[in-house]
């Protein structure tokens, strides 16, 4: 009775070691189906538009850009050669500070400046102007790949876009000869073209831009044209600092639209002018950047008011 007392314990103790590894067997089976349901059916998911998650990418203020993302992942891979500013982004969507590495910088042209980022009489001036000699050699700032290679009769003339490993782009107009392809990588320092006087232009110059993601930012805030270095080897993108100059355009463009203007006929003056629209001859000349004795034409457009 004792031997047959002990086998039934042992019978019992085998009947529930058996259930249990029978049970953690189906466990186990169960779990690996549900992960291969779960892998089955996540690849049926719609997947997140890019656009959105670039979006969130911009809106993840804890993210440093520089830092995490290369130029290709900023600019959210769009790559075109028809538009400066294909991107669409306003200046309200960036993060609220961007770093800028601007280590193994080269200046584009030894120039001085000759006329500076800021408003104009009838439009604002995107970048700073250096002097140079046509035929001088124009390099790349910094290293990267060129966008857009074109061509303007009104306005940049021959211009070369540079998109940079930084995340800047930069712009170089008014070229008399472009030594570059589409696509090409280039180093900074590397000769890009010859500066010359083509497109809407008073005489040989370079105008220079640097843009983030399409609005520009003032070049003389990242380099110090007179000694052809840039200020610090990291440049802080801010929406107050970069873009301060953006409420100025707005108002301007604002000012234009109430702009009233009048067409010089046959026997006209500024002093008949001036009379017939309510304002002075030194009102006309300010707002239209003449002088006292300048000789109309007919036709002639003049901002009265």
């Amino acid at each position: 009775m004792g031997l047959i007392y002990y086998d039934w314990h042992i019978n019992i103790f085998n009947m529930h070691l058996f259930r249990n590894l029978f049970l953690l067997t189906l466990l186990f089976l169960n779990f690996i189906s549900g992960l291969n349901a779960q892998h089955f059916n996540t690849s049926f998911l719609p997947k997140k538009d890019t656009v959105n998650i670039y979006q969130e990418m911009l809106n993840d203020r804890s993210d440093d850009l520089m830092e995490n993302h290369p130029a290709d992942d900023i600019y959210n891979n769009i790559w075109t050669a028809n538009r400066l500013n294909p991107y669409k982004i306003p200046i309200d969507s960036l993060p609220d500070s961007v770093k800028i590495d601007c280590r193994f910088f080269n200046v584009p042209v030894p120039g001085i400046i000759t006329s500076d980022f800021g408003p104009r009489r009838y439009r604002y001036h995107y970048g700073t102007d250096l002097k140079v000699n046509i035929g001088d050699t124009v390099v790349a700032c910094f290293s990267g790949r060129i966008r857009i290679i074109d061509y303007e009769a009104r306005g940049y003339g021959h211009y070369v876009v540079i998109r940079h490993e930084n995340g800047l782009e930069s712009v170089y107009a008014h070229l008399s000869q472009v030594l570059v392809k589409l696509d090409q990588n280039v180093k900074s320092g590397e000769i890009i073209a010859l500066a010359g006087n083509t497109g809407r232009s008073t005489g040989p110059h370079l105008h220079f831009e640097t843009r983030y993601l399409g609005n520009a930012i003032n070049p003389a805030t990242i380099i110090n044209f007179y000694t052809g270095k840039v200020h610090s080897d990291t440049y802080l993108i801010t929406k107050k600092k970069s873009f301060y100059y953006q409420r100025d355009v707005a108002a301007a463009k604002k000012a234009q639209t109430k702009a009233k203007y009048y067409t010089v006929r046959k026997g006209d003056n500024l002093g008949s002018i001036a009379a017939r629209n309510g304002t002075s001859v030194k009102n006309l000349c300010r707002l239209n950047g003449i002088k006292e004795k300048k000789l109309l034409q007919l036709g002639q457009k003049l901002r009265v008011r």
